[in-house]
Order: C-alpha cells, then sequence, then structure tokens
C-alpha cells in the first residue's frame, strides 16, 4: 500500500520547492560531468588504434631490452611502458634541461632511408644512465651522492653513453617486425638540445615512456618519435596491407609457374604376376615371366604412385616408349 503523506509533511514539500531546496539537493547529488578539453587549434593527428600499435611495439621493445640490459650489466632490472602521449615538441624540449643528452638516430624503411630530416630521441635520466655506466665499468652502480642541478658529462662518461645507446638503438627496429622492416641507425648525442632545433616547436610527436628500475636507482628512457615519420610508416604499412588483400588473385598463377618445373617420376607398369621365393631363386638369364598382361590391352602410367594415364607399349628409336592414350585422373577430379 503506497505512503500517505501528511498535511504537515505536504506544507514542508511545498515550502521546500518555492525556495529552491529541492532544486539544490539534487544538484549536489548528480555532480557536473567533466569533459577534457579538446585543442582545435593543433587537433590529434593519430587514432587511439594508432597510438595502441606503437604501445604494443614498444612493449616488445621493453622485453628486448630488458635481456639485453641484464646480459650486458650483469645484474636484473625492471622495465615497463609507462605511458604512450601524442604531444607537440615544444612539450618534450620544455621538460629538458642544460645539463641533459639526447641521442639521435635515422630511420631506414626496408633498407632505405625514410628520407626524412627529423630524427628519433633518446632522452636517459641523468642518475639513471650514470648507474648504468657504473655497472658497465664493473661497479655496483652505487649513486649514494646526490647529483648537481645540471650536471653534465664528462667527455668520457659521453663515450659509454654512446656505447649503451648504440647497443639500445639498434634492437629498436626488431620490435616492428610485425608491421614492417625498420632500422634505427645511431647518428650522435646532444649535450645542449636545448639550444639547438632539432625538430619544429609545434610538430606533432608521439612521446613513449619507459621506467627502468634497478635495485638502488630507479629513472625513465623517453622516446620521441616525429609525427610525418609515423606517418609515413603508417601509410606503408596500410599500403602493404592492401596488397597483401589482393595479391591473393595471382597466386594460382605463381604457383603454377613454379609447379611447371618440378620433376616427377612416371612409372609404366607392364603388369602384375605372384611367385614363389623357390620360383624366383631358380631363375637364370633368359628365363621368361608371365606377367598375365596381353600385349593388345593398354598399360597404366602411374604418378606418385597413383595411376593418371593409360598408354600403348612401343619403341622409338631404338629405345622403349610408351604412347599415352587415355587420362585416367581426369574423372576422379570432377568428382572430387
Amino acid at each position: 500500500m503506497a505512503e500517505v503523506l501528511s498535511q504537515s509533511q505536504i506544507d514542508a514539500l511545498l515550502n521546500a520547492a518555492r525556495s529552491g531546496g529541492m532544486e539544490m539537493s539534487r544538484q549536489e547529488e548528480t555532480p557536473e560531468k567533466k569533459y577534457r578539453k579538446y585543442d582545435f587549434y593543433s587537433p590529434r593527428k593519430f587514432t587511439k588504434d594508432r597510438l595502441k600499435m606503437i604501445s604494443g611495439v614498444f612493449e616488445n621493445y621493453t622485453r628486448i631490452i630488458n635481456s639485453r640490459i641484464n646480459g650486458l650489466l650483469h645484474t636484473t632490472c625492471e622495465i615497463a611502458v609507462e605511458s604512450v602521449e601524442e604531444q607537440r615538441y615544444y612539450e618534450f624540449s620544455n621538460a629538458l634541461s642544460d645539463g641533459d643528452v639526447l641521442a639521435l638516430a635515422d630511420v631506414e624503411v626496408e633498407g632505405k632511408p625514410s628520407g626524412e630530416e627529423s630524427p628519433v630521441l633518446f632522452h636517459f635520466s641523468t642518475a639513471l644512465m650514470l648507474n648504468m655506466m657504473d655497472r658497465l665499468m664493473g661497479g655496483e652502480g652505487d649513486n649514494s651522492e646526490s647529483l648537481p642541478s645540471g650536471y653534465s658529462f664528462t667527455p668520457m662518461e659521453l663515450k659509454l653513453y654512446e656505447s649503451i645507446v648504440k647497443d639500445l638503438t639498434g634492437i629498436l627496429g626488431g620490435s616492428w617486425e610485425n608491421y614492417i622492416d625498420l632500422n634505427f641507425v645511431y647518428r650522435r648525442v646532444e649535450t645542449n638540445p636545448t639550444l639547438v632545433q632539432l625538430i619544429g616547436l609545434d610538430e606533432t610527436v608521439v612521446i613513449i615512456s619507459i621506467s627502468i628500475k634497478f635495485s638502488n636507482v630507479a629513472g625513465r628512457m623517453s622516446i620521441c618519435l616525429p609525427g610525418m615519420m609515423l606517418t609515413n610508416i603508417f601509410t606503408r604499412i596500410a599500403a602493404m596491407n592492401q596488397a597483401g588483400r589482393g595479391s591473393g588473385e595471382n597466386n594460382s598463377d605463381k604457383i603454377m609457374d613454379i609447379l611447371r618445373d618440378s620433376d616427377l617420376e612416371i612409372t609404366a607398369e607392364l603388369g602384375r604376376t605372384q611367385l614363389t621365393l623357390q620360383d624366383i631363386y631358380y631363375l637364370n638369364v633368359g628365363d621368361v615371366v608371365d606377367l598375365g598382361h596381353p600385349i593388345s590391352e593398354p598399360i597404366h602410367l602411374y604418378i606418385g604412385g597413383q595411376p593418371w594415364f593409360s598408354g600403348k607399349l612401343g619403341t622409338q628409336s631404338g629405345s622403349m616408349a610408351v604412347k599415352i592414350g587415355e587420362t585416367n585422373r581426369i574423372q576422379r577430379r570432377e568428382e572430387k
């Protein structure tokens, strides 16, 4: 049975409606939904599917460099992809300090230079790189002393920096092998990237942030992929996929071209009979074995153990030969 309101309750509801109290309570119950701001001046170039694909590529890359670093530095570490974001290059550049070092690499697509001037950029946090250098030289990676702000690498440390980056750059192409043949070639290191315009400030880039954790230090490896380079790579991948779908129409012709040059053994069977082992033991040169096959009847030609043709036995140019008369396999193939 429905609840019946008293006159006092009805008056209270009417008073609340006149004063606006009910509207305030509804607003408190349903907070305003927040929407992400969209920059129409610089719209996004890559869809979520493209970014998800890049994330999968670098997930594979982290597994490769994990075993590589463990073998190179004789230690264990944890490596994971933290984020894959599309940004403007100035957002990446503004986060760099004067003492940071960037490694530059060029991309070769299917064995040929991509033709893009914008390089791929690799950045390692200073504490992480010094720890890796110490381990590479046989140390324990001790970074107990706090690093001063704006720490500058020495010439010897830059050589070690190049050695580590070359090793990690060269294996990046293997992460793309499921999609396209890429090769990343180390170019040089830039010790003061804030004063050099490597990429246009408003150019779209994709930043991959990878966390690397050792037992006594944790840092970040950032990879900056130019947007134009990625666009060309995605265009090539789409073209390859499209060509792969349409190539099935000519596969039969290619297969037949290969089969035409194949060697097959053809066996002509004159007849069949059964002999005892004693009869075979007493066979001599000049003996005649009755095959039970009249010379006027056709013989069978076998290909791969199956009777394909029937023909007539004879001679040609002093050699025994078989003249093909009928094809036995056509009717069976049509029935299948």
